[in-house]
């Protein structure tokens, strides 16, 4: 298992390098980058003066073994429209990301388990064929529809939503501000509720699909049908038996959504004004503030794996069959 470990850490590294030469040449796609450091008048000299001062004259390999040493430190430079740190400004982004990501999660999670397992129990009846429609609905909905839909009905119609804006919770729950995070946990939570479900609901829709089929495959397996010949409770077989195999394709989905969600919210953070990661960095391509772009595509790119090791990880757990040599 460890040196299983071992050699997916080393695979990260290895897609870490390539993702960190297309951070690299996204410097490049517009042009010169010179020219976002200098003003529409400077002359023909001043741009060779600032070309040579931050090291765009000299040859690609070597702007890209500068850029990468620094960026293993976090050092991506300064933000051209801010005129901070571009990884601080990341960083500063990342709670609300997170948080939206949580939260979307937790929808996409919590409700397509049990809609699965319960429409794949009862296979045919009533329940399962609305919960399958529901489903087919929820993936065809886009989410910038139903960010927009819940806006109108639930925030400007009824207002029992804000339509905007976000109130920290981890920040305050990371610094131990307890009473800060009581007096505003209410408040956060309404801010983040709809664009949280307007995150999770096609995740809903498709996790609860892949739970009904994983957990109906399971089902029609020979110990299954040998634990019912022996008179344990469908409840037993579903739960004991069948469950924790049938989440072995559903831990591999989860993951890979959790990591979508993390870089992919950018849609429902500008319905929602929400101040994240995403809005960030859409802001920062129309202001060809690459710096900030390269900072967040590297730091997504990071959690994104961190995930994909942490579900292969968890397959050992869930299948005592699996071993990794």
């Amino acid at each position: 298992m460890f040196r299983y470990i071992l050699r997916r850490i080393a695979q990260s590294v290895i897609v870490l390098f390539g993702v960190s030469i297309l951070a690299f040449s996204v410097m490049f796609l517009a042009g010169d980058p010179t020219l976002l450091y200098v003003s529409e008048r400077s002359s023909a000299e001043e741009i060779e003066s600032t070309r040579r001062a931050l090291g765009f004259d000299k040859p690609k390999h070597i702007q890209y073994l500068n850029w990468l040493g620094k960026a293993v430190q976090g050092d991506f430079g300064q933000s051209t429209k801010y005129k901070q740190p571009a990884m601080k400004l990341v960083l500063e982004r990342l709670p609300a990301t997170l948080e939206l990501t949580f939260v979307g999660m937790f929808v996409a999670v919590m409700f397509a388990i049990p809609l699965g397992v319960i429409a794949a129990a009862k296979r045919n009846s009533i329940f399962d064929n609305v919960t399958m429609i529901l489903a087919m609905i929820g993936q065809s909905i886009p989410e910038f529809w139903l960010g927009l839909m819940l806006i109108l009905i639930v925030g400007v119609e009824y207002r029992l939503l804000p339509i905007s804006g976000r109130v920290p919770i981890l920040e305050p729950l990371f610094t131990g501000q307890w009473e800060v995070l009581k007096a505003t946990f209410g408040d956060a939570v309404r801010h983040i509720l709809m664009p949280g479900i307007a995150s999770g609901v096609w995740s809903l829709s498709r996790n609860a699909r892949l739970v009904r089929s994983s957990m109906l495959e399971v089902l029609g397996m020979d110990y299954v049908t040998t634990a019912r010949a022996k008179g344990v409770n469908d409840y037993k077989v579903i739960m004991k038996h069948a469950f924790k195999n049938a989440l072995i394709p559903i831990v591999t989905i989860v993951g890979l959504e959790f990591g979508f969600l993390i870089g992919g919210d950018v849609i429902i953070e500008n319905v929602f004004a929400w101040p994240g990661v995403g809005r960030l960095v859409v802001y920062a391509i129309n202001q060809r503030d690459f710096n900030v772009v390269q900072a967040s595509v590297f730091t997504l790119a990071l959690l994104f794996i961190f995930l994909n090791l942490l579900v292969d990880v968890m397959y050992t757990w869930l299948d005592p069959r699996i071993r990794y040599s």
